[in-house]
């Protein structure tokens, strides 16, 4: 039984599933709206609103934690700079989630995941 499970496992291994989350965040982050499935873009919006929550500090700390995460420094500096300070009054939300359409190949719910 899941009851109170705390994530998604994604059909994946532990490794598997960070390197995911990674990439999805950096193309996030790159390009502030992808298209994703469902259960991927639920769990990334946890995943990258942390990293934003960190990021808002906007301190050298803040840097070297989401470059731990994202082992990017474009995406990390993006991040800081200039997606960071738009939330600062904000807590929480960072992130919407729009379901789109069904994928053909496999009738997968796909959905748009973008910063707010």
């Amino acid at each position: 039984m899941r009851h109170r499970h705390g994530y998604r496992k994604l059909n994946r291994t532990s490794s598997h599933r960070a390197a995911l989350l990674k990439n999805l965040s950096i193309a996030l982050i790159t390009n502030e709206k992808i298209e994703t499935t469902v259960p991927k873009a639920k769990e990334l919006r946890s995943y990258v609103e942390k990293l934003i929550t960190a990021a808002r500090v906007g301190d050298a700390n803040a840097h070297r934690v989401v470059f731990a995460s994202l082992q990017c420094k474009e995406s990390t500096k993006k991040l800081v700079n200039e997606i960071a300070p738009r939330y600062k009054e904000r807590s929480g939300g960072y992130t919407s989630i729009h379901r789109t359409r069904i994928r053909r190949g496999d009738a997968t719910t796909m959905a748009f995941i973008e910063l707010v």
